[in-house]
């Protein structure tokens, strides 16, 4: 099955409430819609939303990186030479992450439906449901809790607490004013998108250790690149770190297991590329005997099913952040992952399983 043609199609759909974090806020899901259609005429789907303060990429960037670059490469090409195609899509030019995971997800949807087998099967099939937690998107903290609150009153049992953006003592605030809140029966995962100093949150960590706080791990408590602080955070408290924006490549997850600089890895295809090489850092930390979480950016249901398909088919990942299409005012996917509160299962089609795209419910940019 050869490569006929790659289109793309600009998406914007609002969010019901302002999503925040210490790095941005965002109040519309913008992405780009990857469709590949083999020489048979069966399509495959794929998403890339920009997030230019993490991986640099902008709705511009991602269209033009698409047409113009990924396209000529790929086009007229075997997908069932799948190691082959990958690694043309992957060399093709340096980052740019977010555009060619659209295309490899749109490249694994279509094979999935060329051999007939649900996504999640065709790539291992370690599990059919997951189960997602919410994020709580970092404000003022009786804010914060009344939000955790609703969401745990929705179903959630583990919610994802947004913080890095004030001083630690208000973050420490928020934390003890959602646990307060919440009861002891809800985790709590921590993410400080990189707004931490090293000394900031070892103390911040051995605070909420010492005040008993149920804290599941705290993902990426200091600068991306700062590798060394992010191991004297491990080295120096007993709740799990997990890397998340250190971590584009196998190449920046061995640095991280080497140097045993975090306890757990938080894996995203936007920054890895794709299913590709999002398996592969999977199978280098799986080999150093390190978990992962798959996580995403602001999507909608097309790029959250991708990632949900690839979670499934591994059984070193244990936990998954999925929460994106809930925070959404408009679906324009039929099919693909089903949604039961905080329970994610599958449909049984083939590929990543999705209906119709409606594309002329997208609003365009």
């Amino acid at each position: 099955m050869r490569i006929q043609s790659i289109e793309t199609y600009p998406v914007a759909i609002p969010l019901h409430t302002p999503f925040k974090t210490a790095l941005r806020t965002v109040t519309v899901a913008e992405s780009i819609y990857v469709k590949v259609v083999g020489e048979d005429g069966t399509v495959g789907w794929g998403e890339a939303p920009p997030t230019v303060v993490i991986t640099g990429e902008s709705l511009t960037s991602i269209d033009h990186t698409i047409k113009k670059i990924i396209t000529p490469v790929l086009l007229g090409k075997d997908m069932t030479y799948r190691e082959d195609l990958f690694e043309r899509l992957h060399s093709c030019c340096i980052g740019n992450t977010s555009a060619k995971a659209a295309v490899d997800i749109a490249i694994h949807d279509l094979l999935g439906k060329v051999y007939q087998i649900p996504l999640y099967q065709f790539l291992g099939g370690a599990k059919c449901e997951l189960e997602t937690d919410y994020t709580v998107s970092v404000n003022e903290p009786e804010e914060m809790a009344e939000d955790a609150a609703r969401y745990v009153g929705q179903g959630f049992k583990t919610l994802k607490v947004k913080v890095g953006k004030d001083t630690i003592q208000k973050d420490i605030e928020r934390i003890q004013t959602i646990h307060e809140r919440v009861g002891e029966e809800v985790r709590i995962r921590l993410d400080a998108n990189q707004g931490w100093s090293p000394k900031e949150a070892i103390y911040a960590i051995r605070k909420m250790e010492d005040h008993h706080l149920p804290i599941e791990f705290v993902e990426q408590p200091v600068h991306a690149k700062n590798i060394e602080g992010m191991k004297q955070v491990t080295e120096h408290t007993y709740t799990p770190i997990m890397a998340d924006e250190s971590v584009f490549s196998p190449t920046d997850a061995r640095r991280i297991l080497e140097t045993r600089s975090a306890d757990l890895i938080n894996i995203k295809l936007m920054k890895s590329g794709g299913i590709h090489q999002a398996m592969k850092i999977n199978h280098l930390a799986e080999a150093y005997g390190v978990e992962c979480m798959v996580g995403s950016m602001i999507e909608t249901k097309l790029g959250i099913t991708a990632a949900a398909h690839f979670a499934a088919s591994q059984s070193n990942i244990t936990r998954v952040d999925f929460d994106a299409p809930l925070m959404l005012t408009e679906d324009p996917i039929e099919g693909g992952i089903q949604y039961e509160k905080a329970r994610l299962t599958f449909t049984e089609g083939s590929g990543m399983g999705l209906g119709n795209v409606k594309t002329e419910q997208i609003v365009n940019i």
